[in-house]
């Protein structure tokens, strides 16, 4: 399953009300509950302050951190850590789980596109299936990249093209057109636009890992994800009774696509986890 995807022009980009699409972006995050769905990608994170090498006592951002999860992991292993975020529901979720866990965890809504904080401050900058959905992709990288300080880490976890859940969006685009002139976010799962990214960086490591989605069956998991996942929730509340059903029958056929389990549903997504030096 392969695609091309564009990357829009300069010209085409300054004719898209990128405001207009983030206040979407914020309402489709701050639907549903992404947090039921969140938690079980928990794993994502822990992997990721691995690959950096975290170093207890590190200062670290996670940028769009929704629930909390790469934010989380860093502050088990004794970081002093910053999740930002710029939905407040999501935020809110994290500090529970902080809470919950007596994690000293800072919180601070923010657009990862005008991150609020000085140059060079933080040691590493995480970000799990984030930073990817900015609709301003140049102007994101650059405002992570300049957050960190020289010779510090940025490790990210961005889904594939090809992969289940970069399919999953393209499968949901197809009933809901995503917002013309802004660049695919799975963009950030293909090797060739990180360089594009990141050029200027002192190394890109780039490996190929899977989340693999467990529920009790394919039509579970479009049940979890038409009620929790801000992106299929939206989706379907944009379609009539008809083109709902059609939606949910094409994501549970792309599920089985991907399913290697037997009693239940094991569906592979693939990821790139991405180890970046300042």
């Amino acid at each position: 399953m392969t695609q091309t995807l564009e990357i829009p022009s300069s010209e085409r980009k300054q004719s898209v009300d990128l405001a207009a699409v983030k206040t979407r972006q914020q309402a489709m995050w701050a639907s549903g509950d992404f947090a039921v769905i969140g938690t079980t990608l928990q794993g994502v994170g822990e992997s990721l302050c691995e690959a950096v090498d975290l170093q207890s006592g590190s200062r670290v951002l996670d940028v769009a951190c929704g629930n909390g999860n790469a934010a989380l992991a860093a502050a088990r292993r004794w970081c002093n850590v910053t999740g930002l975020d710029y939905v407040p529901e999501l935020l809110a979720r994290a500090g529970e789980r902080a809470r919950a866990e007596r994690l000293d965890l800072e919180l601070v809504e923010g657009d990862a596109e005008k991150l609020p904080f000085e140059t060079g401050h933080f040691d590493v900058a995480l970000s799990t299936y984030g930073i990817m959905f900015a609709p301003d992709q140049e102007k994101a990288a650059r405002e992570i990249v300049r957050v960190v300080k020289p010779g510090g880490r940025i490790g990210l976890a961005n889904w594939t093209p090809e992969g289940f859940i970069g399919q999953l969006l393209k499968t949901v685009g197809k009933h809901v057109p995503p917002p013309a002139g802004v660049a695919s976010p799975i963009l950030w799962g293909t090797e060739a636009r990180l360089r594009e990214l990141f050029q200027g960086t002192r190394s890109i490591h780039v490996a190929r890992k899977d989340f693999v989605f467990r529920y009790r069956s394919a039509a579970h998991f479009v049940d979890v994800f038409r009620r929790f996942y801000g992106p299929t929730y939206k989706a379907f509340g944009a379609l009539d009774p008809q083109g709902q059903a059609r939606l949910a029958a094409d994501i549970e056929d792309l599920s089985m696509k991907f399913n290697r389990g037997t009693s239940a549903l094991a569906a592979p997504g693939e990821y790139l986890e991405v180890v970046i030096e300042r």
